[in-house]
């Protein structure tokens, strides 16, 4: 199933569980519709990688990751030589067995980036958090997209999209990315969501919430991100609270799911910030 308009987007990632607002069902609709890749930004824990998940499930797609890192590069991203086999296989040359070409297919270890040019279903491709890239890994990515191709030099040949994947990008913004990647991409900012948002994202996520439950952390999370944190919780966290309370009615006593930082929960105490939710 591939959604023909803003409105079917919506209706598909709402029935994954993934509360989209206008804006990003119409960034993922165009993404679709011009076969581009869509750069998602926002702070940690606003749901840009549920994106992809949720888009995948919804297409029917296989999600394929690359979880970005600094000191990335080609052989993390796009593939590798099982060196283990290949010494075995020098072994065995030696001891009278057949030589075999220790660069060829049965030695290759494919990456996400090869895995999702040679897929033959449709794919997801998701690229997370590529700010956490340097620059070079994020010249090789501006490569990568404008074709959907790689060579493998001790192949000696390029490998092309059997199917081009949808491809998703996300970023903490921790660094500016290249404006060269970003004319490559659609672009869309994700922020956190509105209390009545988030609301309707905790019930989609908890079906049988208490409402009284889904009220109070709402309501405790807001007063949470108006503070100056290390560590701003983030819509998982807020998901995790809720279900928290129903075991244990107390915010001060399962403060620690919300927040991960040990000065933020000191600030948060001795402040009182949670103390009218």
């Amino acid at each position: 199933m591939t959604p023909g308009s803003v409105e079917e987007v919506e209706q598909a990632l709402t029935g994954e569980g993934y509360l989209p607002d206008r804006g990003l069902a119409t960034s993922v609709h165009l993404a679709l519709a011009l076969e581009q890749p869509l750069l998602l930004e926002g702070e940690a824990g606003v749901g840009k990688t549920e994106v992809a998940r949720a888009l995948a499930a919804a297409l029917g797609a296989r999600l394929i990751r690359l979880q970005c890192h600094e000191g990335i590069d080609q052989h993390h991203a796009v593939y590798d030589w099982d060196y283990q086999r290949q010494l075995l296989a020098i072994r065995a040359t030696e001891s009278g067995g057949e030589a075999r070409d220790l660069y060829g297919p049965e030695f290759l270890v494919r990456r996400p980036l090869l895995e999702a040019l040679e897929a033959d279903e449709a794919v997801v491709l998701l690229i997370d958090e590529v700010d956490r890239a340097d620059d070079e890994f994020e010249a090789f990515l501006l490569e990568f997209l404008a074709d959907f191709a790689v060579t493998i030099p001790e192949l000696g040949g390029t490998v092309t999209a059997l199917r081009r994947p949808l491809c998703v990008l996300t970023s903490n913004r921790t660094r500016e990315l290249h404006d060269a990647l970003k004319r490559r991409c659609l672009y869309h900012w994700i922020d956190y969501p509105s209390p009545e948002r988030e609301a309707a994202i905790v019930r989609a996520r908890l079906p049988g919430v208490s409402e009284a439950i889904v009220a109070r952390v709402t309501s405790a999370v807001a007063l949470l991100r108006a503070e100056e944190l290390y560590k701003v919780p983030g819509v998982g966290e807020t998901i995790t609270w809720a279900r928290a309370l129903g075991a244990v009615d107390d915010l001060d006593a399962t403060l620690g799911v919300a927040l991960k930082v040990r000065e933020d929960l000191e600030r948060v105490r001795e402040r009182g910030v949670l103390s009218g939710a």
